[in-house]
């Protein structure tokens, strides 16, 4: 329901580390380190109206739509960041945008229920097609793709932009504390900007030489691709490191580098979930490293409390795979209980297999 080939991963990793999102055809006039815009608000759907941002909190302004598939997942993990830091001065607002419906909204906040108990506003459309935060904030940024979010520190300047995913915690209490190095981020941003179109095109060249096997291209297209990256952002290609391992057949050496990422990205329970299910799953690979699958999915599962039904099928599938049934069964019940409506017959047939013995392909 909610795992997608080592290709599509790897290509998504790299279009946030390459900047691909951004439009290249307009020029970019908000960065990490400028004042953030005034907020434009139609309406607030759900929680306390923010005029104003206020010094001694700190927001996570995020543009979300009804329609977006990638934002449904984004939710709940915003969710658990609202609910840890809602008390250490964090506010975040889940800025509708792009609507095609926005009857939709309401609706939609209510079925996700306590998955989405953040502040939810709809954009201004007043004299403006596209709503004035699409255009201030995602326009201005040169932010085409959502779930897209803005982080702003406690002065209103904006310290972070990107996809909510990858949003770790250790940046959001740095801002809280006031020990976050604004001008070393807005550096790495400039950084980014500058190599955008040659990072565009080794990532172009990277997908395609993954898609047609082409495993040394790849590492070649990936070193370059990884010299252009600020230091503290050449931690995104790992991903694609690990893909190309796994199309190459280097099972040891796969596990090995999912170790290595795992350890040090704790904080990111998309990426803890990402890592154990292709370990899980992906076709060619002779001799999986179960035990190593459990321990990762078992982190991402304590980074969400247990709370996410995508991370607890993949913890629930490690488990069937070394003959622990039981428990399989018992979190992938779970999984299904916890599960927006649109998401439980996939999580049912799932559960199904196992109470029959059987282990389903992977989606």
């Amino acid at each position: 329901m909610k795992n997608t080939g080592a290709v599509k991963w790897m290509t998504a990793a790299l279009a946030l580390a390459a900047g691909a999102i951004a439009n290249p055809a307009r020029a970019v006039t908000l960065k990490v380190g400028d004042p953030a815009p005034k907020l434009q608000v139609a309406k607030w759907v759900q929680g306390e109206p923010v005029k104003e941002f206020e010094r001694d909190k700190a927001y996570i302004v995020e543009f979300w739509a009804t329609w977006c598939g990638p934002c449904r997942v984004s939710i709940p993990h915003l969710n658990e960041i609202h609910a840890k830091f809602k008390d250490k001065g964090l506010v975040v607002i889940g800025q509708d945008c792009w609507e095609r419906d926005e009857s939709l909204v309401a609706p939609f906040i209510e079925k996700m229920g306590d998955k989405m108990t953040y502040r939810v506003a709809l954009d201004d459309k007043s004299g403006s097609d596209k709503g004035k935060m699409a255009e201030t904030w995602m326009e201005a940024a040169g932010r085409n793709g959502i779930p897209s979010a803005f982080l702003v520190d406690k002065t209103g300047v904006i310290a972070w932009i990107g996809h909510p995913m990858e949003l770790k915690e250790q940046v959001i209490e740095q801002v809280l504390e006031g020990k976050f190095d604004l001008k070393k981020a807005a550096a790495e941003s400039e950084t980014l900007a500058k190599n955008q179109d040659q990072l565009m095109k080794l990532s172009r060249q990277l997908s395609q030489a993954m898609q047609e096997k082409q495993w040394d291209q790849a590492e070649s297209s990936l070193d370059e691709l990884q010299k252009l990256l600020p230091e503290g952002q050449r931690v995104l290609v790992a991903p694609a490191r690990f893909a190309i391992l796994l199309g190459k057949g280097d099972s040891k050496g796969a596990a090995k580098l999912a170790g290595e990422v795992s350890d040090a990205n704790k904080d990111n329970p998309a990426l803890q979930n990402q890592l154990a299910w292709e370990l899980l799953t992906h076709q060619g690979v002779k001799d999986r490293d179960l035990q190593l699958a459990e321990t990762i999915a078992t982190r991402a599962n304590a980074a969400s409390e247990n709370k996410n039904p995508a991370f607890l099928d993949t913890l629930a599938r490690a488990l069937f795979m070394q003959g622990k049934k039981d428990k399989a069964v018992e979190l992938q019940e779970k999984a299904v209980t916890l599960a927006a409506e649109d998401q439980r017959d996939g999580l049912r047939k799932t559960l199904d297999s196992y109470k029959e013995g059987k282990l389903p392909d992977a989606e």
